[in-house]
């Protein structure tokens, strides 16, 4: 138990601060958008450059977590984060929030695949479904943290107080994974690096790996964007809340994101037992969270706080792919398979967060500052589309392969 506890305590605490990074803009985009006189497309693409530096550092960092370990990745890239959040808490334009978002992206991009690697190392293959579900409980806690916690902070402090205290957090997050977690029992480094690029073109070449990962991509991009920022925006807006409503909401959608996170992953793991396999609970779970993407767009203020509650329910479903792969490839690809799909899964919530933004601006802002319920209604349909015609995909391969 205390070998378990070391492993998962620090690994979470890292992923805890970098789902808190990804989702606080949700709370704090008032003040963004305010401060800087920001218009949604571009409060949309501040928010997404964490997703595009994650996403374009995922292959170098499958590389690196294979051939260092997760221990020493992990805790050295937290220092750029905590750089980051520093850049960010002392930003006066755009371009240098921008620049510290960046960077926060490229810190934080090993706190799941590192956990991910570790636990394909140290755990047996039918415990990686629960193994990976309690990872993500603690994101789900780094997301309950950037609702009212964040909210009532912002009464003491602004948003750049906020980020300091970040910076300070993730410095400690580093030296604790440097201290506390053990070395990987690295094999002779006779891979060449020409070797461990053959290996990525042995994931990206894979029928297994495309099955799912168009699915996956499309859901985790809906899911990843639209709670990660225009959850906040839309409950202002569609949902009719004031802002501390609003991230009371916020709130209750992270305590279901983390009873989804630890529900599938025990679940997955029982259904497992019975032959059936994370490929097909992710199918059906994900099916539910198209399910609920639909509602939304017929939502008003009555439904508004049910359907976001599925929403961050469902949407922890998105996950189980990684465990899928985590299973389809030999450990000594498993980090460079779970990173390849990790690169796709931030391209496509950079793209979607950044293109929601861009169509909620094509309709004028309301009297009261607002954005119009049409725009949200066309940015969440294109996401909604895009993970039909990939299940359409996942069904047509499955055939295939049968």
């Amino acid at each position: 138990m205390m070998f378990y506890l070391r492993l998962f305590l620090p690994f979470g605490f890292g992923y805890f601060l970098s789902y808190l990074y990804r989702t606080v803009n949700a709370v704090i985009a008032p003040d963004l958008a305010r401060d800087l006189v920001l218009l949604p497309a571009s409060l949309g693409f501040l928010t997404s450059a964490y997703f595009l530096t994650f996403a374009l550092s995922q292959l170098p960092l499958g590389i690196l977590l294979d051939r260092f370990g997760p221990r020493r990745v992990e805790s050295l890239l937290l220092l750029v984060a905590a750089l980051g959040a520093l850049v960010f808490a002392r930003a006066q334009s755009l371009e240098w929030l921008v620049v510290g978002r960046g960077l926060i992206g490229i810190g934080v991009s090993a706190c799941l695949m590192a956990a991910f690697k570790a636990f394909v190392l140290w755990f047996p293959a039918e415990r990686l479904p629960l193994a990976n579900g309690v990872q993500m409980v603690s994101g789900g806690l780094g997301a309950l943290a950037a609702t009212v916690p964040v909210e009532m902070a912002l009464g003491m402090t602004d948003w750049r107080g906020v980020f300091l205290l970040l910076a300070g957090l993730t410095l400690l997050a580093a030296v604790i994974l440097w201290l506390v977690i053990p070395e990987v029992k690295r094999p002779a480094r006779s891979d060449t690096l020409a070797g461990q690029l053959r290996g990525l073109g042995q994931v990206f070449t894979s029928a297994a790996f495309w099955r799912l990962t168009p699915w996956t991509v499309a859901g985790q991009a809906a899911y990843l964007s639209l709670y990660g920022l225009w959850s906040g925006p839309w409950l202002r807006d569609v949902g009719l809340f004031d802002r501390a409503g609003v991230a009371r909401v916020l709130l209750l959608v992270a305590v279901m994101m983390v009873l989804g996170y630890f529900t599938f992953g025990v679940l997955a793991e029982r259904l497992a037992r019975r032959g059936i396999g994370p490929q097909t609970t992710a199918a059906a779970g994900m099916s539910g969270f198209a399910l609920v993407q639909f509602g939304l767009l017929f939502a008003g203020p009555a439904s508004a706080v049910w359907l976001w509650l599925l929403f961050g329910f469902f949407g922890t479903t998105c996950i189980l792919p990684y465990a899928v792969l985590g299973q389809s490839f030999p450990p000594s690809l498993s980090g460079r398979a779970t990173t390849a799909l990790n690169l796709l899964v931030f391209v496509g919530a950079f793209a979607a967060q950044w293109a929601v933004g861009w169509m909620v601006g094509l309709w004028p802002v309301t009297a009261t500052g607002g954005y119009r319920p049409a725009g949200y209604r066309l940015g969440f349909g294109v996401l909604l589309g895009l993970q039909l015609l990939a299940a359409l995909w996942f069904l047509a391969a499955g055939r295939r392969r049968g």
